[in-house]
Protein backbone atom coordinates (compact mmCIF):
# COMPACT_ATOMS: atom_id res chain seq x y z
CA UNK A 1 0.00 0.00 0.00
CA UNK A 2 1.42 4.00 -0.72
CA UNK A 3 1.67 5.76 1.83
CA UNK A 4 -0.58 8.59 2.97
CA UNK A 5 0.18 11.86 3.66
CA UNK A 6 -3.18 12.15 6.29
CA UNK A 7 -2.25 13.32 9.69
CA UNK A 8 -3.05 10.68 12.41
CA UNK A 9 -4.94 11.47 15.45
CA UNK A 10 -2.21 12.19 17.58
CA UNK A 11 -1.14 14.91 15.04
CA UNK A 12 -4.37 16.54 15.09
CA UNK A 13 -4.72 16.51 18.99
CA UNK A 14 -1.04 18.29 18.98
CA UNK A 15 -1.73 20.78 16.55
CA UNK A 16 -4.96 21.73 18.57
CA UNK A 17 -3.23 21.34 21.57
CA UNK A 18 -0.62 24.19 19.97
CA UNK A 19 -2.84 26.36 18.75
CA UNK A 20 -4.66 26.42 21.86
CA UNK A 21 -1.64 27.06 23.79
CA UNK A 22 -1.11 30.06 21.57
CA UNK A 23 -3.85 32.01 22.85
CA UNK A 24 -3.10 31.09 27.06
CA UNK A 25 -1.50 33.94 28.77
CA UNK A 26 -1.19 34.66 32.14
CA UNK A 27 -3.74 36.59 33.71
CA UNK A 28 -1.72 39.66 34.23
CA UNK A 29 -1.38 39.76 30.34
CA UNK A 30 -5.25 39.50 29.72
CA UNK A 31 -5.25 42.43 32.66
CA UNK A 32 -3.02 44.41 30.59
CA UNK A 33 -4.67 43.97 27.49
CA UNK A 34 -8.10 44.57 29.23
CA UNK A 35 -6.55 48.04 30.79
CA UNK A 36 -4.95 49.43 26.95
CA UNK A 37 -8.57 48.87 25.84
CA UNK A 38 -10.45 50.57 28.39
CA UNK A 39 -7.68 53.26 28.43
CA UNK A 40 -8.45 53.91 24.98
CA UNK A 41 -12.07 53.75 25.00
CA UNK A 42 -12.21 56.00 27.87
CA UNK A 43 -9.56 58.77 25.63
CA UNK A 44 -12.40 57.98 22.97
CA UNK A 45 -14.96 59.16 25.22
CA UNK A 46 -12.90 61.97 26.79
CA UNK A 47 -12.07 63.81 23.38
CA UNK A 48 -15.78 63.09 21.98
CA UNK A 49 -17.22 64.88 25.55
CA UNK A 50 -15.01 67.98 24.88
CA UNK A 51 -15.96 68.66 21.32
CA UNK A 52 -19.68 67.94 21.90
CA UNK A 53 -19.83 69.74 24.64
CA UNK A 54 -18.37 72.46 23.37
CA UNK A 55 -19.96 72.87 19.81
CA UNK A 56 -23.19 70.77 20.24
CA UNK A 57 -24.10 70.62 23.90
CA UNK A 58 -27.41 73.61 23.70
CA UNK A 59 -28.69 72.11 20.96
CA UNK A 60 -28.91 68.74 22.01
CA UNK A 61 -30.67 70.06 25.30
CA UNK A 62 -33.20 71.92 23.03
CA UNK A 63 -33.55 69.19 21.13
CA UNK A 64 -33.99 66.65 23.46
CA UNK A 65 -36.38 69.25 25.49
CA UNK A 66 -38.37 70.01 22.09
CA UNK A 67 -41.27 67.50 22.04
CA UNK A 68 -42.13 67.70 26.02
CA UNK A 69 -41.85 71.95 25.82
CA UNK A 70 -44.60 71.06 22.74
CA UNK A 71 -46.66 69.62 25.34
CA UNK A 72 -46.99 72.58 27.66
CA UNK A 73 -44.18 71.77 30.21
CA UNK A 74 -41.98 75.10 30.88
CA UNK A 75 -38.28 74.18 32.42
CA UNK A 76 -36.80 75.95 34.99
CA UNK A 77 -33.39 75.76 37.10
CA UNK A 78 -33.00 76.60 40.47
CA UNK A 79 -29.26 76.72 40.93
CA UNK A 80 -26.67 78.67 39.03
CA UNK A 81 -24.84 76.19 37.91
CA UNK A 82 -27.94 73.40 37.13
CA UNK A 83 -28.49 74.63 33.30
CA UNK A 84 -24.61 74.23 32.44
CA UNK A 85 -24.88 70.56 34.31
CA UNK A 86 -27.87 69.46 32.33
CA UNK A 87 -25.46 70.47 29.16
CA UNK A 88 -22.63 68.60 30.88
CA UNK A 89 -24.77 65.56 31.23
CA UNK A 90 -26.28 65.58 27.63
CA UNK A 91 -22.62 65.64 26.46
CA UNK A 92 -21.43 63.01 27.98
CA UNK A 93 -24.29 60.63 27.32
CA UNK A 94 -23.89 61.62 23.77
CA UNK A 95 -20.05 61.09 23.69
CA UNK A 96 -20.81 57.34 24.91
CA UNK A 97 -23.37 57.07 22.29
CA UNK A 98 -20.52 58.46 19.40
CA UNK A 99 -17.80 56.32 20.88
CA UNK A 100 -19.82 53.19 20.98
CA UNK A 101 -18.98 51.92 17.82
CA UNK A 102 -15.16 51.81 19.63
CA UNK A 103 -16.09 50.35 22.67
CA UNK A 104 -17.92 47.59 21.23
CA UNK A 105 -14.86 46.93 18.57
CA UNK A 106 -12.69 46.41 21.41
CA UNK A 107 -14.86 44.46 23.57
CA UNK A 108 -15.06 41.95 20.40
CA UNK A 109 -11.56 42.22 20.08
CA UNK A 110 -10.77 41.28 23.42
CA UNK A 111 -12.88 38.39 22.97
CA UNK A 112 -11.69 37.59 19.93
CA UNK A 113 -8.70 35.12 20.59
CA UNK A 114 -11.28 32.95 22.46
CA UNK A 115 -12.99 32.31 19.64
CA UNK A 116 -12.33 29.59 16.80
CA UNK A 117 -11.04 30.25 13.68
CA UNK A 118 -14.45 30.25 11.59
CA UNK A 119 -15.75 32.66 14.59
CA UNK A 120 -13.11 35.06 13.91
CA UNK A 121 -14.79 36.51 10.57
CA UNK A 122 -17.86 37.09 12.64
CA UNK A 123 -16.55 40.00 14.97
CA UNK A 124 -17.17 42.66 12.58
CA UNK A 125 -20.51 41.48 12.18
CA UNK A 126 -21.39 41.56 15.71
CA UNK A 127 -20.09 44.66 16.62
CA UNK A 128 -22.21 45.99 14.08
CA UNK A 129 -25.14 44.17 15.36
CA UNK A 130 -24.05 45.48 18.63
CA UNK A 131 -23.93 48.87 17.97
CA UNK A 132 -27.58 48.40 16.03
CA UNK A 133 -29.49 46.91 19.03
CA UNK A 134 -27.92 49.74 21.40
CA UNK A 135 -28.71 52.42 19.59
CA UNK A 136 -32.59 50.93 18.71
CA UNK A 137 -33.09 50.72 22.02
CA UNK A 138 -32.15 54.14 22.99
CA UNK A 139 -34.40 55.36 20.44
CA UNK A 140 -37.12 53.13 21.11
CA UNK A 141 -37.17 54.17 24.87
CA UNK A 142 -36.47 57.77 23.79
CA UNK A 143 -39.45 57.77 20.78
CA UNK A 144 -42.05 54.62 22.40
CA UNK A 145 -41.48 54.85 25.69
CA UNK A 146 -40.33 58.03 27.49
CA UNK A 147 -42.70 60.36 25.48
CA UNK A 148 -45.50 58.20 26.05
CA UNK A 149 -44.80 57.94 30.01
CA UNK A 150 -44.54 61.92 30.10
CA UNK A 151 -47.83 61.93 28.10
CA UNK A 152 -49.51 60.10 30.59
CA UNK A 153 -48.10 62.16 33.56
CA UNK A 154 -49.21 65.36 32.05
CA UNK A 155 -52.46 64.09 31.16
CA UNK A 156 -52.70 62.62 34.92
CA UNK A 157 -51.89 66.01 36.41
CA UNK A 158 -52.87 68.78 33.66
CA UNK A 159 -56.35 69.43 36.04
CA UNK A 160 -53.90 69.99 39.20
CA UNK A 161 -51.08 72.31 38.76
CA UNK A 162 -48.93 73.78 35.95
CA UNK A 163 -46.41 71.05 35.01
CA UNK A 164 -42.62 72.65 35.13
CA UNK A 165 -39.80 70.16 35.26
CA UNK A 166 -36.12 71.55 36.57
CA UNK A 167 -33.79 70.90 33.54
CA UNK A 168 -31.12 69.10 35.19
CA UNK A 169 -33.87 66.37 36.72
CA UNK A 170 -34.98 65.94 33.55
CA UNK A 171 -32.03 65.29 32.06
CA UNK A 172 -30.74 62.76 34.30
CA UNK A 173 -34.40 60.91 34.10
CA UNK A 174 -34.47 61.11 30.52
CA UNK A 175 -31.03 59.28 30.26
CA UNK A 176 -31.88 56.80 33.47
CA UNK A 177 -34.67 55.92 31.49
CA UNK A 178 -33.47 55.24 28.16
CA UNK A 179 -30.37 53.83 28.20
CA UNK A 180 -31.09 50.67 30.08
CA UNK A 181 -33.32 50.00 26.87
CA UNK A 182 -30.23 49.99 25.08
CA UNK A 183 -28.68 47.36 27.50
CA UNK A 184 -31.17 45.05 27.26
CA UNK A 185 -31.73 45.13 23.41
CA UNK A 186 -28.05 43.23 23.62
CA UNK A 187 -29.77 40.23 25.43
CA UNK A 188 -29.28 38.65 22.03
CA UNK A 189 -26.24 39.28 21.62
CA UNK A 190 -25.51 38.20 25.53
CA UNK A 191 -27.26 34.70 24.55
CA UNK A 192 -24.97 34.07 22.15
CA UNK A 193 -21.75 34.40 24.18
CA UNK A 194 -23.05 31.96 26.60
CA UNK A 195 -24.36 29.78 23.60
CA UNK A 196 -20.95 29.80 22.28
CA UNK A 197 -19.45 29.30 25.51
CA UNK A 198 -21.62 26.51 26.54
CA UNK A 199 -22.65 28.09 29.85
CA UNK A 200 -26.50 28.38 28.79
CA UNK A 201 -28.86 25.69 26.26
CA UNK A 202 -32.19 26.71 24.50
CA UNK A 203 -33.54 23.68 27.10
CA UNK A 204 -32.15 25.91 30.12
CA UNK A 205 -33.29 28.96 28.79
CA UNK A 206 -36.86 27.51 27.91
CA UNK A 207 -37.46 26.10 31.50
CA UNK A 208 -36.81 29.09 33.86
CA UNK A 209 -39.49 30.99 31.24
CA UNK A 210 -42.10 31.35 33.86
CA UNK A 211 -39.20 32.58 36.09
CA UNK A 212 -37.37 35.33 33.93
CA UNK A 213 -41.20 36.73 33.02
CA UNK A 214 -41.72 37.83 36.68
CA UNK A 215 -37.69 38.95 36.45
CA UNK A 216 -38.54 41.32 33.81
CA UNK A 217 -41.50 42.65 35.10
CA UNK A 218 -39.75 43.22 38.30
CA UNK A 219 -36.91 44.77 36.11
CA UNK A 220 -39.52 47.25 34.23
CA UNK A 221 -41.24 48.31 37.25
CA UNK A 222 -37.98 49.04 38.86
CA UNK A 223 -36.66 51.31 35.22
CA UNK A 224 -40.30 52.98 34.53
CA UNK A 225 -42.09 55.35 35.84
CA UNK A 226 -44.84 53.45 38.75
CA UNK A 227 -47.76 53.26 35.75
CA UNK A 228 -48.74 49.90 34.38
CA UNK A 229 -48.25 51.13 31.01
CA UNK A 230 -44.87 52.44 30.73
CA UNK A 231 -43.61 49.18 32.55
CA UNK A 232 -45.56 46.86 29.77
CA UNK A 233 -43.93 48.81 27.10
CA UNK A 234 -40.19 48.14 28.41
CA UNK A 235 -41.21 44.77 29.77
CA UNK A 236 -42.88 43.55 26.20
CA UNK A 237 -39.90 43.83 23.70
CA UNK A 238 -37.88 42.42 26.97
CA UNK A 239 -39.81 38.92 26.60
CA UNK A 240 -39.44 39.35 22.55
CA UNK A 241 -35.74 39.51 23.12
CA UNK A 242 -35.43 37.22 25.61
CA UNK A 243 -37.67 34.84 23.14
CA UNK A 244 -35.46 35.89 20.23
CA UNK A 245 -32.12 34.63 23.06
CA UNK A 246 -33.61 31.32 22.96
CA UNK A 247 -33.60 30.55 18.82
CA UNK A 248 -30.17 32.28 18.65
CA UNK A 249 -28.97 29.48 22.06
CA UNK A 250 -30.76 26.60 19.81
CA UNK A 251 -29.11 27.66 16.28
CA UNK A 252 -25.55 28.61 17.84
CA UNK A 253 -25.06 27.02 21.31
CA UNK A 254 -22.59 23.96 21.87
CA UNK A 255 -23.82 20.75 24.22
Amino acid sequence: MEPTNQPTNNEVTVVEDDKLQMYEKPIGEHLQELRKRFLFCFVIVLVAFFVIASYWSENLVEMLSAPVKAKGIQFIYVGLAEALMAQLKVAFIASIVVASPFIFWNIWSFVKPALYDNEKKYVLVFTFLSILLFVTGVVFGYAVVFLSAITFFVYVGQDIATPMLSISDYVSFLFGFVLPFGCVFEMPIISFILARMGIVTAKTLSSLRKYIVLVIFVIAAFLTPPDVFSQCLMALPMLILYEVGIIVVKVFGRE
